[in-house]
C-alpha cells in the first residue's frame, strides 16, 4: 500500500533536512580536525608502567582532588591533606600569608608545607605549584623582571628568548614552585586587546619560533629540579577577538584557525610542553558557519584536535574560573568542560562545591570514569616527568639575572624617528629629564609585575630595579642629571638634551583592553604626556623621547614634538639597557646602535587597530639604527579622531 502523497511528502522533507545537516556536522569536524597536521604521541615504557600503578592506587575522591587547582590564598596545607589536592597557584597578588614582601625562603617553606601534604595523602604522588611567571618571576618581590614578549618579538633572537626562560625557570625554582603559566602564544590579530604585549608579534613564523625557544628554556633542567613546566597559552586563537576584546570571539576558519593561531602550538609542542591552557575567548568557524562557543567547552579542539590528533599527551589546564563561562555550568561544576577535555580546573576559591559537585557527576554518570582516569594518568605522567626537589637555592641573589635583562632592554628598543648626530649622548651631556614615568617601575615593567595589574606598587616594589632616571644617574653622574616630573620647572635651553618619558599606565587583561569608543591616540588617553612634552619641545634643546607601551600607538603628534622617537615597550627592572642605548659608551667600546625592528606595524592614523595594516607610519620589522647619516624630518600627517568613532 502507497502512502498519500500527502503523508509521504513531510517525511521525506524532514529526512532530507536531517541527514545532510548529520552528515554537515561530520563533514564540520573532520575538516577542523584535518587542518592540523597529525602526530603520533612518543611514551616512555617505564613512565606509563609508574602511571598506572600510581592510578590504581587513587579512590575516586582523590583522582577529583588531583584535578582541582586552588588559589594559595584559599587553600591550606590540611586541606590540601584531606582533599588530596593535586596541585595549587598562586594568582597575580597571591603571595605566602599575603605578604607582598615574602623572601624566596618563605615561599620555599609554603611549597614544602604543601608538598608533605600531598605526600601523606597521595604517597609517591607530590603536588604540583604554577604561577603566571610571564616575563621573569613576576609575582615576587626582588625578582628580575624582562621585558614582555612584544618587546623579546622586536629582538627576533630566540637564543635570547630562550636564555630568559632558563633564568625565569631557574627564579621559580628558588622560590620551591615547578610550574610557569607561560609562554603566550597568541598573534594578535587588532592591538586593541589588553593582552597585545603577551604576544610576540603578529607573524605566525615569529611566534611559532620564540615560542619554541621560550618552551626550551623554562623546560630545560627539568628532569635536575632547574627547569619548570612550561604552558602554551591560550589555546586557541586568544589574539584573534574581534575588536581586540578579551575573551571575546574569534571569528576565523578551520585552516586560519590552525595555520595562524596554531603556530606557536606546533613549535611547543615539538619542544615538547607538557601543559596547555584553555582560552577564555570563543570561536565562530566562519567557513561552515558554525558558532562553537566557549574554548572551554570545546571536545573537537580540545580533545580531538590537541589530543587526538596531535598526540598531545600532556594536561589541559582550565584558566581561572574559565570553565563557569561554559553555558549551563558554574564555577564550580562544570562536568561539559571536563568531558570536553579540561584535566585540571583551576577554581581559584570555590574549589570545596567543585570536589564535591564533580564527585557526585561521575557517580550519577555525567562524567565517565575512564574520561576521569584519562584526566588523572595526564596529571600523573606530568608530574613523573619533572624532578621535585628544587637544584636552585632559595636566595634573592637566584632571582637575579640582571645582565641577562640588561641585553633584553637593550635588544628590544625600536628607533622609530631620529636626527642624525643626536644619539648617542655624549657621557659628559647635561640632560633634563621629564615624564614622571623616567622614575617608576611600576610604567617601566607593565602588567604582571608584583600584583596582576601591575598597579598599586612602587619603587619600593622592586628593590634590585633601576629606573631610567637611576640609570642615568648613574651613567652620567648626579650633577648632570635634572629631573623635573611635568617640565614646568627647568629652562630647557639650559641643557644639552631633554629625556622625555611617556607611558600607559600598567594594565592586564580585561582592565587594558581599549574599547570600541576609543582609539590609539596616546595623547588623548594620557593627556598629561602631551603637556609635558608641549611644555619642553622647541625650546632650546633637542627631545628624545621614549614610549613605554603594550602595544604600537598612535603618536603623529608626540613623534612631531621629538628630535628622536623610540619605542621603548615595557622594558622592566633594567633601566641601564635604555642608557647602552642612549649614552655613548666608554672610549674604545663600539656604540650598538639600535637592532630592534617592529613586530607589529606601528600606526599612522588612530583607527589603525589591524595587524595587518596596509599603510602604517612603520611595517613589521620597520626601525632604525640610529647610525643613518640621513633621516626622514618631514613632518608626519596629524589626522582627526574620526567622529563619534573609528569605524567597528
Amino acid at each position: 500500500m502507497t502512502p498519500k502523497p500527502s503523508l509521504l511528502s513531510p517525511i521525506l522533507v524532514a529526512c532530507a533536512l536531517l541527514l545532510p545537516a548529520a552528515g554537515r556536522a561530520a563533514g564540520e569536524t573532520d575538516a577542523i580536525v584535518l587542518a592540523w597536521p597529525a602526530r603520533q604521541p612518543q611514551r616512555d615504557a617505564a613512565l606509563e608502567a609508574k602511571v598506572e600503578a600510581a592510578l590504581k592506587t587513587l579512590t575516586l575522591r582523590q583522582k577529583i582532588g588531583q584535578m582541582t587547582q586552588p588559589e594559595i590564598r584559599a587553600v591550606t596545607p590540611a586541606e590540601v591533606r584531606e582533599y588530596a589536592i593535586g596541585t595549587v597557584l598562586n594568582g597575580g597578588g597571591g603571595w605566602p600569608g599575603e605578604n607582598r614582601a615574602a623572601t624566596p625562603a618563605q615561599w620555599r617553606a609554603l611549597s614544602e608545607e604543601f608538598q608533605a601534604a600531598a605526600l601523606q595523602a597521595t604517597p609517591g604522588i607530590p603536588l604540583l605549584w604554577g604561577t603566571d611567571a610571564v616575563h621573569g618571576h613576576n609575582n615576587v618581590r626582588g625578582a628580575t623582571l624582562f621585558p614582555h614578549n612584544i618587546a623579546l618579538g622586536a629582538t627576533r633572537n630566540a637564543d635570547l628568548v630562550r636564555d630568559i626562560g632558563r633564568a625565569t625557570a631557574r627564579a621559580v625554582r628558588a622560590s620551591g614552585l615547578h610550574w610557569a603559566f607561560a609562554p603566550t602564544l597568541a598573534v594578535v590579530q587588532d592591538v586593541r586587546w589588553g593582552r597585545t604585549y603577551e604576544s610576540f608579534g603578529a607573524d605566525p613564523a615569529l611566534v611559532k619560533r620564540l615560542g619554541t625557544a621560550a618552551v626550551e628554556g623554562l623546560q630545560d633542567g627539568l628532569k635536575d629540579g632547574r627547569g619548570v613546566l612550561a604552558t602554551a597559552k591560550h589555546y586557541i586563537a586568544d589574539g584573534g577577538t574581534r575588536r581586540g576584546i578579551d575573551q571575546g570571539l574569534a571569528r576565523t576558519t578551520p585552516q586560519e584557525l590552525a595555520s595562524v593561531h596554531g603556530a606557536g602550538y606546533l613549535g611547543a609542542l615539538d619542544a615538547g610542553v607538557l601543559t596547555v591552557m584553555a582560552s577564555f575567548s570563543s570561536w565562530t568557524d566562519t567557513a561552515n558557519y558554525v558558532e562553537h562557543g566557549k574554548m572551554h567547552g570545546n571536545k573537537t579542539l580540545m580533545t580531538g584536535v590537541l589530543k587526538e590528533r596531535l598526540g598531545f599527551d600532556g594536561l589541559i589546564v582550565s584558566d581561572w574560573d574559565g570553565v563557569g563561562q561554559v553555558p549551563g555550568c558554574k564555577d564550580e561544576d562544570c562536568p561539559q568542560a571536563i568531558n570536553a577535555g579540561i584535566d585540571v580546573v583551576m577554581v581559584p576559591f570555590k574549589w570545596k562545591a567543585f570536589h564535591e559537585n564533580t564527585v557526585r557527576a561521575v557517580e550519577q554518570g555525567r562524567i565517565t570514569m575512564a574520561r576521569i582516569d584519562d584526566a588523572v594518568r595526564r596529571i600523573l605522567r606530568v608530574k613523573f616527568s619533572i624532578a621535585m626537589q628544587p637544584a636552585v637555592p632559595a636566595t634573592v641573589e637566584a632571582l637575579q639575572a640582571r645582565d641577562l635583562a640588561r641585553r633584553a632592554v637593550r635588544e628590544s628598543l625600536v628607533l622609530l624617528k631620529h636626527k642624525p648626530g643626536l644619539l648617542p649622548l655624549k657621557p659628559s651631556a647635561r640632560v633634563l629629564v621629564v615624564g614622571a614615568a623616567a622614575d617608576s617601575l611600576a610604567h617601566q615593567s607593565g602588567g604582571w609585575s608584583v600584583t596582576w595589574q601591575g598597579r598599586d606598587t612602587s619603587n619600593v616594589d622592586y628593590p634590585q630595579g633601576t629606573s631610567l632616571l637611576a640609570a642615568l644617574r648613574q651613567r652620567l653622574g648626579d650633577a648632570q642629571v635634572t629631573f623635573d616630573a611635568d617640565g614646568s620647572q627647568s629652562d630647557p635651553s639650559r641643557f644639552d638634551a631633554v629625556i622625555a618619558v611617556l607611558a600607559e599606565a600598567p594594565y592586564a587583561e580585561g582592565e587594558g583592553d581599549i574599547r570600541a569608543t576609543e582609539n590609539l591616540r596616546h595623547s588623548a588617553r594620557y593627556p598629561q604626556d602631551a603637556a609635558v612634552l608641549q611644555r619642553v619641545a622647541g625650546r632650546g634643546a633637542p627631545v628624545v623621547t621614549l614610549l613605554y607601551s603594550g602595544r604600537p600607538l598612535y603618536v603623529n603628534d608626540l613623534a612631531n614634538k621629538s628630535d628622536a622617537f623610540i619605542a621603548a615597550w615595557q622594558p622592566g627592572t633594567e633601566g641601564a639597557g635604555l642608557t647602552d642605548v642612549l649614552v655613548a659608551p666608554a672610549a674604545g667600546q663600539a656604540w650598538p646602535g639600535f637592532t630592534g625592528r617592529l613586530s607589529f606595524p606601528w600606526p599612522a592614523g588612530p583607527c589603525q587597530f589591524s595587524s595587518h595594516e596596509s599603510k602604517p607610519w612603520w611595517p613589521v620589522g620597520g626601525g632604525l639604527s640610529g647610525k643613518e647619516a640621513k633621516a626622514g624630518t618631514q613632518r608626519l600627517p596629524e589626522p582627526a579622531d574620526p567622529k563619534p568613532m573609528c569605524p567597528l
